[in-house]
C-alpha cells in the first residue's frame, strides 16, 4: 500500500508542477497586457471635454489616513474639471469592510479640501469595479450626463474597459478613460498591492461571466 502511495505522488508531482507553472505564466501575460494599457493610458490623456469624470472608488483610508491611492484619483478629476473637460465629478464607491467609511464621502470631503467646488453626483452603495457603473448608470442618465470620463489608477483601465463593454455601460455615454498617477502608482508601479492583484481580479470577472 505504501508503495502505491509513493507511486501515486512521484506521479503526481509533474502534473502540480505543469498546473503552476501553467497558472504562473497565464499570470504574467494577464500582467503584461496591463501594464501596456496602463502605458498607453498614461500616455494618451483624454482630449474631448465630457458632462463628468466619474472616480472609480478604493480602499478610503490606509494607516488611519485618507488612503493617497484614492486621493489621487479624485486629483486627478478635479485637474480634468481644472483643465474643462469635465463638467462636474461622479464619486463612486461604497462602504469599506475594514473601518465602515463610505467611500464616496471619503472622496467628496477630499474634493472640497483641495478647493474643488463644482457641481457632485455621489453613488455610495456599489463595492466592485463591476458595481461601481452598474450603480452609477441610473444616476448619470438622471442627471442627462452623456459623456464620461472613467478615471482610476493605470492598472485598473483595462478591466474597466472590458467591464465597461461587456455591460453595455458604453451603448449609453461616451466613454473616455484617464489614468491617474496617484502616489501609488508613482512609488510602486506594478508592484503596487493593487496592480498584483489585478491579474487575479481580471481572471475572477472573466470566470463570473463578467468579461466578454
Amino acid at each position: 500500500m505504501s508503495g502505491r502511495r509513493r507511486s501515486w505522488r512521484a506521479a503526481a508531482w509533474p502534473v502540480l508542477w505543469t498546473v503552476l507553472l501553467a497558472g504562473l505564466l497565464a499570470y504574467l501575460v494577464i500582467a503584461a497586457v496591463i501594464w501596456r494599457r496602463a502605458a498607453e493610458a498614461l500616455a494618451n490623456p483624454p482630449a474631448r471635454p465630457a458632462d463628468a469624470a466619474m472616480v472609480l472608488g478604493n480602499r478610503a483610508f490606509l494607516d488611519g489616513k485618507p488612503n493617497p491611492c484614492l486621493t489621487g484619483r479624485v486629483d486627478a478629476a478635479i485637474a480634468l474639471a481644472d483643465a474643462g473637460l469635465a463638467k462636474q465629478l461622479v464619486l463612486s464607491g461604497g462602504v469599506d469592510k475594514e473601518d465602515g467609511r463610505i467611500e464616496a464621502e471619503v472622496m467628496q470631503r477630499h474634493a472640497r479640501a483641495q478647493g474643488y467646488a463644482g457641481p457632485l453626483l455621489l453613488e455610495p452603495a456599489s463595492t466592485s469595479t463591476r458595481l461601481n457603473l452598474a450603480m452609477s448608470r441610473p444616476l448619470l442618465k438622471a442627471a442627462g450626463i452623456h459623456g464620461v470620463i472613467v478615471v482610476s489608477e493605470p492598472y485598473h483601465l483595462w478591466r474597466v474597459e472590458r467591464l465597461v463593454r461587456s455591460s453595455g455601460f458604453d451603448k449609453d455615454f461616451d466613454v473616455q478613460y484617464a489614468a491617474a498617477s496617484t502616489r501609488c502608482w508613482r512609488r510602486w508601479g506594478m508592484v503596487f498591492k493593487g496592480a498584483l492583484r489585478e491579474p487575479l481580479a481580471v481572471v475572477n470577472n472573466a470566470f463570473n461571466g463578467y468579461l466578454h
